[in-house]
């Protein structure tokens, strides 16, 4: 009697008897976390510190607000504004933001809350269902709640927003396709009226609301989305029309392959991933429609759900923090009956015995190319073609770095290496096997409430409009300046002697205050002495002179004589990776007349003059009654991508490396594309460039897998070697990035899974699919004495017309690999008119060519991983030969490291023999000031180096190993 007694007491509780027994499997150290009002929906910061959490407590306003708490004081702030409605909120990673969805600026919430409370106060109860509130829209702000931005400005609600986890992405529901509603039919609006949510669908957008776009076109509710840990896929709920039955759902970021996790014949919803990528936790009511439980999927929904929480009631919208040790859950089991946030310790072992190895088995799922079974064991041409069909086709868009198509590539790629069984050599916990994640600069966007423009002329004050009369350069730096305005010409400096240089800030004192600078050179000058200026004309050079100046910012126009008149200029993502350390912006010419309407001056006139070149020209005209106030916030975007790695062990730790980039231009649409004017736009599917090269190592990583020991067995018709294992094991690398400056394999090579001292040589292959009249270029043949040894020796058999060059410094991945003492060798069939174009199709490639060359790279190969001594490294003296990469005319011998974020210019080597070498500069070196100029980025340095006479000692200030360092250095005549 007394245990039935206490069995009703805790029912009425709300607890189920025997529930906290089977809930300890998962979840230890069960505590309610909040207690006031009431309060749901809580996600962990980034570095789980704070837990932003929605919630009822203010008695002005019955409906959610939201807040954070902090774990280390436990303190808790409000973050929206008081006002309205709000729900939904999350952190944004690498920042001090957040989002949620709010109706605060709705000129009715006021009204609504009062509203709201009137009925509260009655006495009167409704059932519980959730308000799909027309005005909800969603905002970024600053952790205290400051800087509020709103980024959905679409009719109907939008809400149930989640970030990326590189935080440049945002996924949300909406249901702005039931707008407007007078255009729906009548039973649409009949079915708006009872259902709102019917019409909620999946969308994607920018970090700054930009680039919104629909994933989803299922009729019913799809909501409740989250980015899985690699930030890969999305997992999501979705009703059936009915809104009775849900299930989990996971698809791509473009909305393709979509999957359904659960079939659970029930409501299941609410779904966050593990931080393992393993299994994911949802809500359902599978036990009772009323009875919302806690429950365990695996990533794939291979295995049916396992339940997680006992307890009758209320357990939803759960989720991990980020080092998947604790669970966060909303649940009503408290003693008042309200919902409140729970925390506890979770098991993540036990969450994998209960998935029965399916969560492991998912974690390593990869797709398995649709050729598999019909591709050889050997190396062949019909091999060659599937890969390059495949790679080049336009499912995968250009396999542009960081972009959908990349990552398919990526996956295609690690499939075919699981499927001959290499050994995956790169995997962080939650990330697929093969790949080795790394992070780039993708573009700049403008944070637009705090970019703005004034001009004071005189007592008069007019305020400019972004993107009409104003726009930041991509190199500004952020910051709000205010200063009068000195016009500096053209704002060029070119060295040279009188008559000869030039110098628009001669007698000019541009110290604190904006230059208004014409783009360009002087327009009527001979075109010899427009190579001459042209050369120091470039926006960031320009840039760099101004703020050398002393200049606090840098205003651009073009002038009226100059071929884009008054056009604003493009906010064109330049590839750097910092900024130019001042305020700059491109203006209109009616802003440039403002600022020159009380000088007595027209731009006209002011720019005639300068064009003759003329010495009485005026070049700074008083604008003492004109100021500036200019503000600019820029965003610069991160993105990320793979490397694909994987090995064959030999019976040393020593390894030779095979390697090509497996990405190209996209569209053509940011730099690098030749297209002419009728291909705009057009795919360029890179199948020279470099889908050949990713065949060729593919066909070679085949082979020496069904020769060679020590690899995974598959099922799909590979047989691995169970003969001794070579001499020295076998690395494939597959690299994205080389397209945008070696970022890939210079990201492998500053975070090697091994050590590079153990990798004895590096072989490239970058388009060897043209190979016309049987001629191969091997290139780097001089950075290891054993090459032309080695060519020669399997070429007897191969037959090929070799040319053959030592420079090993070249523009592919190799550069990455040579100057940290790793000799090179790399495959090439040379340049053609459709490189770097959408006509670079596989109908154009030679694929008996490349099984020609495939099999003499194996031989090679296999002469490297089973020779008695390791390849000698040769440092190489520059290439005097005509026709090289650079255009500067003074030389160094420097090698940018063009990956690594440093304020100034890191370099990864230098070459043999080079000014740089004698003057004792090592892979390593910071270059931080050039002969007294400031260096900030790479052309601060490059123009530094252009600037600087041939022949004539100057001094380098760098940074080695947290130190100061100065050495001397007397450039060479580029030859």
């Amino acid at each position: 009697m007394v245990r039935v007694f206490l069995a009703g007491i805790m029912l009425a509780a709300g607890f189920c008897v025997g529930g906290a027994e089977t809930e300890a499997s998962f979840l230890q150290n069960i505590r309610q976390l909040t207690y006031e009002g009431k309060s749901g929906e809580g996600y962990f910061s980034p570095d789980g510190k704070q837990l932003i959490f929605q919630s009822t407590r203010e008695p002005e306003n019955p409906f959610y607000q939201i807040y954070i708490l902090s774990f280390e004081t436990g303190d808790i702030h409000r973050v929206s504004s008081g006002t309205g409605k709000t729900t939904c909120a999350f952190f944004r990673p690498r920042a001090d933001e957040v989002l949620f969805a709010s109706t605060h600026h709705d000129a009715n919430s006021k009204k609504k809350q009062e509203e709201e409370l009137a009925f509260i106060g009655s006495g009167k109860t409704r059932r519980y269902s959730w308000d799909y509130d027309p005005e909800m829209d969603i905002y970024l702000a600053k952790r205290d709640g400051s800087n509020a931005k709103r980024l959905t400005e679409a009719p109907g609600y939008d809400a149930e927003a989640a970030f990326s986890p590189d935080g440049t992405k945002i996924v949300f529901s909406s249901v702005r396709t039931a707008y407007p509603i007078e255009k729906l039919s009548p039973t649409g609006k009949k079915r708006y009226e009872t259902d709102p949510a019917y019409f909620a669908e999946l969308y994607l957008m920018n970090a700054d609301g930009t680039g919104q776009r629909r994933l989803t076109h299922q009729p019913g509710y799809d909501g409740g989305p989250f980015f899985t840990a690699d930030g890969e896929r999305i997992v999501w709920r979705r009703f059936d029309t009915n809104g009775l039955i849900a299930d989990v759902f996971s698809m791509k970021l473009d909305g393709s392959d979509v999957k359904q996790i659960t079939r659970f014949e029930s409501m299941s919803w609410a779904p966050y991933p593990h931080p393992s990528g393993k299994y994911i936790v949802f809500t359902s009511n599978k036990h009772g429609f009323e009875n919302f439980e806690l429950f365990l999927v695996d990533i794939n929904g291979s295995t049916p759900p396992v339940r997680v929480t006992f307890t009758e009631g209320f357990d939803g919208l759960p989720v991990f923090s980020p080092d998947g040790k604790k669970l966060c859950w909303t649940s009503n089991r408290a003693s008042s009956g309200k919902s409140q946030l729970f925390l506890a310790d979770w098991n993540h072992e036990a969450a994998l015995a209960a998935l029965g190895g399916a969560a492991d088995a998912a974690a390593k799922n990869l797709p398995e190319p649709a050729n598999a079974p019909t591709l050889s064991t050997e190396i062949t041409a019909e091999d060659a073609r599937a890969h390059v069909a495949f790679l080049a086709s336009d499912e995968l868009q250009g396999r542009k770095t960081g972009q959908e198509g990349a990552r398919k590539a990526a996956d295609y790629i690690a499939a075919e290496l699981k499927r001959y069984g290499l050994q995956p050599l790169a995997q962080k916990p939650g990330e697929k096997p093969y790949l080795q994640r790394f992070e780039f600069n993708e573009g700049v966007s403008i944070i637009k409430p705090e970019t703005t423009l004034s001009v004071k002329s005189g007592e008069a004050k007019r305020d400019f409009a972004l993107e009409k009369d104003f726009v930041p350069l991509s190199f500004s730096s952020n910051g709000k300046i205010e200063g009068e305005v000195v016009f500096a010409g053209y704002g060029l400096v070119m060295p040279g002697k009188l008559g000869e240089g030039y110098d628009s800030y001669a007698g000019l004192d541009v110290s604190n205050k904006v230059a208004l600078v014409l783009r360009y050179v002087p327009e009527d000058i001979s075109s010899e002495r427009r190579q001459q200026l042209n050369r120091y004309a470039a926006l960031r050079y320009k840039a760099m002179l101004a703020r050398e100046r002393g200049a606090k910012a840098i205003l651009f126009v073009s002038g009226p004589n100059s071929p884009t008149h008054g056009k604003l200029f493009p906010l064109s993502p330049d590839g750097a990776r910092a900024d130019s350390e001042i305020v700059a912006a491109s203006i209109t010419s009616e802003v440039a007349d403002v600022l020159l309407s009380g000088s007595g001056k027209t731009l006209k006139e002011l720019q005639s003059a300068l064009d003759q070149e003329n010495p009485h020209a005026e070049k700074a005209p008083s604008l003492t009654n004109a100021t500036v106030s200019l503000s600019v916030n820029l965003e610069r975007k991160k993105n990320f991508d793979y490397n694909v790695l994987a090995v064959i062990p030999g019976e040393t730790s020593e390894y030779v490396m095979v390697g090509a980039h497996y990405d190209h231009l996209g569209f053509g649409e940011e730099g690098g594309s030749r297209e002419n004017v009728h291909e705009t736009g057009q795919v360029h599917n890179g199948a020279d460039d470099n889908a050949s090269g990713v065949a060729a190592v593919l066909e070679l990583a085949q082979q020496f897998a069904n020769t060679s020991p020590g690899g995974i067995p598959q099922p799909a018709g590979i047989t691995v070697s169970n003969g001794p294992k070579p001499k020295r094991g076998l690395i494939v690398g597959f690299w994205s990035g080389e397209e945008m400056g070696l970022l890939g394999s210079t990201h492998f090579v500053e975070h090697p899974p091994v050590l590079l001292t153990n990798i004895v040589a590096y072989v490239n292959f970058d388009m060897v699919g043209r190979l016309r009249t049987n001629n191969l270029a091997l290139q780097g043949v001089g950075s290891s004495g054993i090459w032309r040894k080695l060519i020669e020796r399997r070429n007897i058999v191969a037959g090929l017309n070799l040319n053959l060059t030592d420079d090993p410094y070249l523009p592919s991945d190799t550069t990455a690999f040579y100057p940290k003492g790793i000799p090179v060798l790399a495959f090439f069939t040379g340049s053609h008119d459709d490189y770097h174009r959408p006509s670079d199709d596989t109908d154009k490639v030679d694929f008996e060519g490349i099984e020609k060359i495939s099999k003499f790279a194996s031989l090679l190969a296999k002469d490297l991983v089973e020779g008695e001594k390791r390849p000698d490294y040769v440092k190489v003296e520059r290439s005097n030969a005509p026709g090289a990469r650079e255009s500067l005319r003074a030389y160094l011998g420097t090698i940018p490291d063009y990956a690594t974020e440093v304020k100034g210019v890191k370099i990864s080597g230098v070459r043999g023999g080079s000014p740089a070498e004698k003057a004792g500069l090592q892979g390593g070196d910071v270059i931080i000031e050039f002969a007294g100029q400031k260096i900030a980025n790479i052309y601060d340095y490059t123009y530094a180096l252009d600037a600087a006479k041939i022949g004539q000692p100057l001094k380098i200030k760098i940074v080695r190993t947290n130190e100061p360092v100065e050495v001397t250095v007397t450039p060479e005549a580029r030859k």
